[in-house]
């Protein structure tokens, strides 16, 4: 069963996304045509063009960041306490109902 999750846009436009299980979240906000995604890396962690605002209340709900994550969100100006990287989040279940925020252009 797909997580349907909110992402809001840079416009502030809600687009609903089903977040198919294993598939990670940047996959699935790109497979729904959000291409403020950018994911130059296509997932890999080494770019932070897939840089997203996570819903405190899912917060827990997410791994730990990981020494890359956090030192590629350090990079960016527009960094917040729920910044993630959605190339680094995987959809399940968990994550039915969570909310995210694409983050600014760097």
């Amino acid at each position: 069963m797909a997580a349907r999750i909110r992402v809001i846009t840079r416009d502030g436009s809600e687009v609903a996304v089903d977040g198919e299980d294993g598939l990670s979240l940047m996959e699935a906000i790109r497979s729904r045509g959000i291409d403020e995604v950018v994911a130059l890396c296509g997932g890999c962690c080494s770019c932070a063009t897939c840089h997203v605002y996570v819903d405190q209340a899912y917060w827990k709900d997410l791994p730990p960041l990981s020494e890359d994550e956090n030192d590629l969100l350090d990079s960016s100006g527009a960094r917040r306490p729920t910044s993630r990287l959605s190339c680094q989040i995987v959809c399940g279940p968990a994550l039915d109902g969570l909310r995210v925020e694409v983050a600014p252009e760097d």
